[in-house]
């Protein structure tokens, strides 16, 4: 192999970050000595111009109906247009087509959909943006849709989540290539984090989204969340909220889809994250004001959700940290439901 032929398919409102985050990090790597060089190519229905959901206007480089194998990897952008590239069967048979010569097959965001209707995730554990997660469940029933990592390779296909996602997947594709020196120059050279593991969360507490519908309880999670280092037992949340735990328990599963503990193990995890990125508290005192007994719960709690230890995210993620008083660091006002889409109740 001279090249590694890598076809990013676009549409007309295709995700425009989808596509260049695939397209500039390969380039990137073939700056730095990737062997073979990738030889990147957008390909489009008819090879014809396409409108970014941005307005920004894409040249096609290859007509999708002409495009032959074999390829090396196949990538679909997602992007406010994917429900009408879904239900293109020229797009969708072609992309079909060409998994077949491929030997990746890839998405990004909502471009899932295109890989789902064109029968590519059946009996596949598979992810998309959390937003669209659950209609893409609903109507692809034989595709195990979940809703949290960053992205998911089942075989030869790989799907990532929202659209920055496409950077990580990108670099992942680069290291699998050209081994981790390689995807670690590139990403210091694209000025990004070293790569982000695919199983890291890709909602937070902190991301809008819409509040519990029932009062109860979202006047439990506004305490939860708003009091990170309280008793939030079940047996103390249930009589706080004058219910029984068993009751409680039940109004979670139905809301949150997850039960009180597991909503509160996360929710203290999120905001430990917040404090490990603009603060410099020590580990410890992080692990006490977020409820947790010691620092080493913390890195287990931590590890579970974002694949990584407390100290690394803290590597990674910190920008401008304050002084480590202890009162210049609130937590922030919640915004949304700690419960990302796609969770399972324990």
């Amino acid at each position: 192999m001279t090249q590694r032929r890598m076809v990013v398919v676009g549409y007309h409102t295709a995700e425009l970050v989808d596509i260049a985050c695939v397209t500039s990090t390969l380039i990137m790597a073939n700056a730095h000595g990737a062997s073979p060089c990738y030889d990147v190519c957008l390909a489009t229905p008819s090879g014809l111009p396409v409108t970014c959901g941005s307005g920004l206007t894409l040249q096609g480089q290859q007509a999708l109906e002409r495009l032959t194998g074999p390829l090396d990897t196949l990538l679909v952008s997602g992007g406010i247009g994917h429900e009408e590239a879904a239900a293109n069967r020229v797009i969708v048979g072609h992309v079909r087509r060409l998994a077949r010569e491929s030997r990746r097959v890839a998405s990004v965001c909502t471009g899932a959909a295109v890989l789902a209707a064109a029968g590519l995730l059946d009996g596949r554990r598979a992810t998309t943006h959390w937003q669209f997660a659950h209609t893409l469940a609903a109507r692809h029933p034989k595709v195990a849709v979940d809703a949290r990592p960053i992205f998911i390779r089942d075989g030869n296909v790989t799907t990532a989540a929202g659209v920055t996602s496409a950077l990580d997947v990108t670099l992942a594709f680069i290291e699998e290539d050209n081994g981790p020196a390689l995807a670690r120059q590139v990403a210091r050279n694209l000025v990004t984090y070293l790569q982000r593991p695919g199983n890291q969360a890709q909602m937070s507490m902190f991301t809008e989204g819409p509040p519990p519908g029932d009062d109860l309880v979202k006047r439990v999670v506004d305490h939860v969340t708003g009091h990170p280092d309280a008793d939030l037992s079940t047996t103390a949340l249930a009589a706080g909220a004058g219910v029984s735990e068993r009751h409680l328990t039940r109004l979670f599963l139905k809301h949150t889809g997850q039960t009180p503990g597991r909503f509160v193990r996360r929710a203290r995890t999120e905001a430990a994250a917040h404090l490990l990125a603009s603060t410099s508290l020590p580990m410890a005192a992080v692990a006490a004001r977020c409820g947790f007994g010691t620092a080493e719960a913390l890195r287990q709690a931590f590890v579970d959700l974002y694949g990584i230890p407390p100290s690394r995210y803290r590597l990674t993620q910190a920008t401008a940290l304050p002084s480590s008083s202890g009162d210049d660091a609130p937590f922030p006002a919640r915004r949304g439901p700690v419960a990302e889409p796609g969770s399972v109740a324990d």
